[in-house]
């Protein structure tokens, strides 16, 4: 049940209530949180009272209002002023349905004023109800007439929303000639509210506003005096880009009648599709009458309606109907909404279920879902008693089934589902009925089956009988055949025992192999450490104290900075070999990232050689094992130390790309380049090129170089993200390969 309540829900600390005084006006009233406006503390206010309906639901109650804002009074006790009467109140608060409100009121009449000034206010602010109990002003368009508390009102739409109008004021006046016209109103706001009588949930619904002068409804575009001479529209246009049309203007449509629900809508078709048509008119009219209708577009389920509309008959004319036959593929596109079709589908479940009543007879809702290629949807059927032909398809008939197509769409148009409202229920047929395997013949064949192994059952244990009499016959040579068996059993076992031993000598010598491979393998990566790190830190440390030299005597200052660059090199180079000694990766913290890693170190190498270094990461970042880290890392740094040491290159650029599959890592220079195949080896005491490829291929990937006199050098590296099961694995010191 809904309930009119009065005041704002601002509900911020009342002055009045924290210091006792007297309230003295509206706002502070309002101001009130509930459990302090349930202490019913004193208030005292002058001002106008702005509605004060004359009927037993109002029982003296009115609204009043004073330059702060407007208030509700429970007046239930005392006779009821008027409209417009200045009255001075005493009372108390109490919380209100909704709204802090003055109970237990004493008035008195001091004289009469004109209603406050209406404040415009837009309709979002108007249905948030802050404006409850105030003098109000809006603009929209009546869609319909109605009746509120035995009396006259409209029903009136705006921005989106809609709103009932209270109209004491305009009795006698014809409302269906306001339907379509666009009004000015200034009224008082009344909020509806949530209130079940178990519990005061105090949640708001909706608001009527109460205009109680003639003066306060103005029309400020009437209706069309004759809506029906409009231009006439295609059913399907309505929804559809026109550049004349009028915002909350109505439409003027034609069309073949195919079903009516009387009191609720009917449905209309023309060449160009479908449509469904809103009207509360109980005029009957049957399928194939030609009728026009008056009405407001709208759209429902994101598909288009009209609503709040008229309709008339078109002389005495009639057509025929035949059903359009479609496809599951056309409504999954959106096609046919509204439309009479036709459509076949085989019947999975069928439901039959009272859904209310109808002229106080029951009304009982008969569904039948089927099924049509990958689609499943419903046909339904409203009847006063239970429909004993469609309640007797068989499940597993292909049926025929004739009738409104209603369709629900989501915000993308995606078709979410399909129902059809049969007309009749001859407007279903059977096509086909089920096979002979049903149900009820499955279960009926599973009995007889079972029958069938109860006596087999039977005969078993009779034959059962009769092999016990063999067992004891065979339990002599059952007794021999177990003395056979445990010296068997007893020669299998040493044997078995005899080979233990023997895999424990195997196990042994494989694992010193492999504590000896460990050992070799911990030799070259402690080299590679060794060879890595600290000839990178003493190239830096050689870069710097040169600039030291040719700085020293001109620029003594930058001078001592290059020494500074060099200490910090030196200590960097004492970690780096303590961390390659004791087999520790080179990171500074658990939060190791690899392109800052290269940024840095790439820097303290290039930066004072004049050489500009450029980073560049693709890809999707993802954490690398530590390995992987590590290598990349360690090839980075040697490329950048060689790029300094022998290409004279004036920019480095670093590429870090990351996919699925693997991790990437280039590093070109615009040096002077050189050829691989005539370029230093170990053999020359250069071990640079052999440690990075060492690395890589230790990590499953591949290196390539491609490098030509004068044309830059571009050295290439790919590791595959999986690290596990490669061939060349490092074993990890005195475990064998199956982690002993």
């Amino acid at each position: 049940m809904l309930f009119l309540a009065a005041g704002w829900g601002c509900f911020a600390a009342s002055p009045g209530a924290q210091t006792g005084r007297v309230l003295t006006n509206a706002a502070d009233v309002l101001a009130l949180p509930d459990d302090q406006a349930s202490q019913e503390i004193p208030v005292s206010i002058k001002g106008i009272v702005t509605v004060a309906e004359a009927n037993s639901s109002w029982r003296g109650r009115f609204f009043v209002q004073d330059p702060s804002g407007g208030v509700f009074v429970e007046n239930l006790t005392l006779p009821q002023p008027k409209v417009g009467d200045v009255v001075k109140i005493s009372g108390v608060t109490r919380a209100g349905g909704y709204a802090p409100c003055i109970t237990k009121p004493k008035w008195v009449k001091i004289g009469t004023a004109p209603l406050p000034e209406a404040k415009p206010v837009t309709i979002e602010e108007l249905m948030s109800g802050v404006e409850d109990g105030q003098r109000i002003e809006i603009t929209g368009v009546v869609r319909d007439t109605l009746w509120i508390e035995n009396d006259i009102g409209i029903e009136v739409a705006s921005g989106g929303y809609r709103f009932r109008v209270h109209l004491p004021a305009l009795k006698g006046m014809d409302l269906q000639s306001l339907v379509g016209a666009k009004v000015l109103l200034k009224g008082t706001a009344a909020t509806a509210y949530n209130a079940p009588a178990h519990t005061a949930l105090r949640h708001f619904v909706t608001v009527t506003l109460y205009v109680t002068l003639p003066a306060d409804f103005i029309i400020e575009e009437p209706a069309p005096a004759n809506p029906y001479n409009g231009p006439l529209a295609p059913l399907n246009a309505i929804a559809q880009y026109r550049r004349d049309r009028s915002p909350g203007g109505q439409v003027h449509v034609e069309g073949v009648v195919t079903y009516q629900r009387k009191g609720q809508d009917l449905f209309l078709q023309d060449a160009s599709g479908g449509l469904q048509v809103k009207s509360k008119l109980t005029v009957p009219v049957f399928p194939g009458d030609i009728v026009e209708a008056v009405g407001f577009p709208a759209v429902e389920n994101f598909l288009p309606v009209l609503e709040d509309a008229t309709f008339r008959k078109v002389d005495n004319s009639h057509e025929g109907l035949t059903p359009r036959s479609t496809t599951v593929g056309d409504l999954l596109k959106g096609l046919h909404h509204a439309d009479y079709v036709t459509l076949r589908g085989v019947l999975v479940d069928r439901l039959a279920l009272g859904v209310g009543r109808t002229a106080d007879e029951p009304v009982i809702q008969t569904t039948l879902e089927l099924q049509s290629s990958n689609l499943l949807f419903d046909a339904e059927k409203d009847t006063m008693e239970q429909n004993d032909f469609l309640t007797a398809i068989p499940i597993g008939s292909v049926v025929e089934v004739r009738g409104i197509c209603m369709l629900e769409s989501d915000e993308d148009g995606k078709v979410k589902s399909v129902h059809i409202l049969l007309p009749t229920s001859h407007d279903v047929q059977i096509i086909e009925r089920p096979s002979w395997l049903t149900t009820r013949h499955l279960l009926a064949t599973l009995a007889i089956v079972s029958a069938i192994l109860l006596v087999a059952v039977s005969w078993s244990v009779m034959v059962s009988t009769k092999n016990t009499k063999l067992k004891s016959l065979v339990s002599e040579k059952e007794t021999a055949q177990h003395e056979l068996q445990q010296a068997h059993d007893l020669l299998e076992w040493r044997v078995q025992e005899r080979t233990k031993q023997l895999k424990v000598e195997m196990t042994a010598r494989k694992e010193t192999e492999l504590q000896f491979r460990a050992v070799l393998t911990e030799r070259t990566r402690l080299a590679q450490e060794l060879h890595d790190t600290l000839e990178q830190t003493i190239t830096g440390i050689a870069l710097q104290l040169d600039r030291v030299a040719t700085h020293f005597e001109k620029n003594p200052d930058n001078a001592s900075r290059h020494l500074k660059l060099a200490r910090n090199l030196t200590r960097q180079g004492q970690t780096d070999v303590r961390h390659s000694v004791w087999g520790l990766r080179s990171r500074a913290a658990e939060q190791f990232n690899l392109i800052n890693a290269l940024n840095v170190s790439g820097r303290q190498i290039a930066e004072d050689a004049g050489i500009q270094l450029q980073i560049e990461t693709r890809g999707e970042t993802h954490p690398l094992p530590e390995t992987v880290e590590e290598n990349l890392l360690r090839i980075g740094q040697e490329a950048i130390t060689n790029a300094v040491k022998h290409s004279g290159a004036k920019t480095v650029r670093i590429k870090l790309q990351f996919t699925p599959q693997s991790v990437v890592l280039e590093i070109k220079d615009d040096g002077k380049g050189f050829a691989p195949e005539t370029c230093a080896g170990p053999d020359e005491g250069h071990f640079g090129l052999l440690g990075m490829r060492e690395r890589a291929e230790r990590m499953n990937g591949q290196m390539s170089i491609v490098s030509a006199p004068e044309a830059g050098t571009c050295l290439h590296v790919e590791i595959p993200r999986n690290q596990n099961g490669g061939q060349n694995q490092e074993v990890e010191p005195g475990k064998n390969e199956k982690g002993v």
